[in-house]
């Protein structure tokens, strides 16, 4: 994706507020070689951007004054309660150095598992991106996860989602394979009575 903005000549809060009283949101240029560099875009543009996955999780080419340069986008500051973006992050990236970066999970299939079609579990996914590290030449837009093969009683973790060349999942933590699906029995069976077990006993009348 291509993406249009303009140097900023002043800074600070009054300047920031007239140029967002204008039209347009403030923002910064980091990393690499080169010094940061304070910009701003048009906010209506930036608007719809955000709204596009893609925008959240690829490398975007930024032109500023003709020239172009490789960024991803890295934070972005909303208003509270207004449909306005208050000031946005990117960073610059090059072809040799390793990205960190969250990656958007496609979920397929899940219909046509035994799971699903034969037993029918309800499948809910427990993460929507996941973090990975690779070149920017290899990161993908979205990762699909094939969940065709689930089976009630099962799981699906990190560990089974094909990840592409290139492309390391980076998960913090102590849980190295975290579960992605949640895989749920038939409500009729999770309140179904155990088979054997005693009744229950009747309700004691109330003293007259």
């Amino acid at each position: 994706m291509n993406i249009v903005a303009t140097e900023r000549a002043k800074q600070g809060t009054g300047a920031s507020r007239r140029l967002r009283n204008s039209g347009k949101t403030p923002g910064i240029v980091f990393g690499g070689s080169a010094e940061p560099l304070a910009i701003e875009l048009d906010h209506n543009d930036l608007w719809h951007s955000l709204k596009k996955e893609v925008f959240h999780s690829s490398v975007l080419e930024m032109d500023i004054a003709g020239q172009v340069s490789k960024v991803v986008l890295r934070d972005v500051q909303f208003h509270p309660f207004k449909q306005l973006v208050l000031h946005v992050d990117f960073q610059r990236v090059d072809e040799n150095t390793k990205l960190h970066l969250n990656v958007p999970l496609h979920f397929e299939g899940a219909d046509k598992s035994p799971a699903v079609a034969q037993d029918k579990c309800i499948v809910t996914p427990l993460v929507t991106a996941l973090p990975v590290v690779c070149v920017p030449s290899d990161l993908p837009e979205f990762i699909t996860v094939d969940l065709s093969d689930l089976q009630k009683g099962g799981s699906f973790t990190l560990k089974q989602v094909k990840l592409p060349k290139g492309v390391v999942a980076h998960v913090r933590g102590t849980q190295s394979n975290p579960a992605l699906v949640s895989i749920v029995p038939p409500a009729d069976e999770l309140v179904a009575p155990v088979e054997g077990a005693a009744p229950a006993a009747p309700a004691k009348k109330g003293k007259k």
